[in-house]
């Protein structure tokens, strides 16, 4: 538990959870505010594993709106919708502070009700706000420069340390992780997240380099790959380059949303073409790979330059640097980080007195 200034007066505060990690890091920060007296009221979207996520950490929400794919037309309609389809619920909630990570659909409707805003963000090159409607405070990792925030420095609230380092130290051990996916302790594990194709800051680069990894890992003798497809017709792409692999069970697909981080700690390697994953490896200590080959943002920069991350070129780069040994599990995480919690409960709380 963490260290709490006095208590304000109970406020309202509206959470959309947009994309699948924003359950994890969002669920012990709902505690703490609900341990200072605040009411949550939960929203979530369709979308990649956000449904099956929810349900695996019991969390009430009302589910509304869903990802219409990588079109650029029916991105903006898919937000504009999901926003309208909120009002009708603000109106009845009222809620004093709408807070998420970079959920536009939030912030568009938030702005349309006159509610204060909080667009918490990690990655400096995603698209800040939408159109003119901008949200009132953004909140970033410090090691983000100020400057390539958009808009005035007074609305910039930085926290310390990185967003997975809010939920890292949460992590409860399940010893059983490995047998659940029919893994053994003697296989060496590495766990892989495709690139986000459906992104709009998506580059192809990434697809060769996952693909060429796969191909290189399916010839490594005693290791198997866990692959953790964003969404069904990732998945079916998948199983449609190489049935033969999952048919021995040298590629798995999980059948079932599995809890990340735990994946991540029994594995002995990450490779991700996604931020999120990446760093959540760093945070837990776990050699990781990034095979993103979009605009590399400062916080993996500072990742990378303290040597928690490895940034790989290519596929014959990738080849030299990943080190398939395994990795020592007997050293619990440390449950001690919590700065970023800290920071960020602090900083919310203070935003509503």
């Amino acid at each position: 538990m963490l260290n709490r200034a006095p208590e304000t007066k109970r406020k309202k505060i509206w959470i959309d959870l947009d994309n699948t990690p924003h359950v994890p890091f969002f669920a012990p920060i709902i505690r703490e505010l609900e341990a200072r007296g605040h009411e949550i009221y939960l929203t979530a979207r369709d979308a990649y594993q956000v449904p099956e996520m929810v349900e695996l950490y019991k969390m009430k929400c009302v589910r509304l709106g869903k990802h219409l794919g990588k079109n650029k037309a029916l991105k903006v309609f898919g937000v504009c919708d999901r926003a309208v389809r909120f009002l009708p619920l603000l109106w009845r909630e009222r809620p004093d502070l709408a807070l998420s990570h970079g959920s536009r659909a939030q912030v568009l409707a938030a702005y349309v009700m006159g509610i204060p805003s909080l667009w918490i963000i990690d990655y400096e090159h995603a698209h800040q706000g939408l159109l003119w409607v901008n949200p009132t405070w953004v909140m970033c990792p410090e090691v983000i420069p100020r400057s390539a925030i958009k808009g005035s420095e007074e609305r910039i609230l930085p926290y310390r340390g990185i967003k997975e380092d809010v939920y890292a130290p949460s992590l409860q051990l399940d010893p059983q992780t490995r047998n659940k996916l029919g893994l053994k302790e003697s296989d060496l594990v590495v766990t892989i997240r495709p690139p986000a194709t459906e992104a709009h800051y998506h580059n192809t680069e990434s697809d060769r380099l996952f693909e060429g990894i796969v191909e290189f890992l399916s010839q490594v003798p005693g290791t198997r790959m866990v692959v953790l497809p964003r969404n069904a017709r990732q998945a079916a792409a998948v199983r449609g380059s190489w049935p033969e692999l999952i048919t021995t069970g040298k590629l798995i697909i999980p059948e079932h949303a599995v809890e990340g981080m735990n994946l991540i700690w029994h594995s002995d390697l990450v490779v991700s073409g996604g931020g999120t994953m990446n760093r959540e490896a760093a945070a837990l200590g776990v050699p990781v790979y990034s095979i993103f080959k979009g605009k590399i943002g400062s916080v993996d920069q500072f990742l990378a330059g303290q040597g928690r991350l490895v940034l790989l070129e290519n596929v014959e780069d990738a080849k030299k640097r990943l080190k398939l040994v395994a990795r020592d599990r007997s050293i619990a995480p440390d449950h001690r980080n919590r700065c970023a919690l800290n920071d960020i409960v602090e900083q919310v709380s203070s935003l509503l007195q």
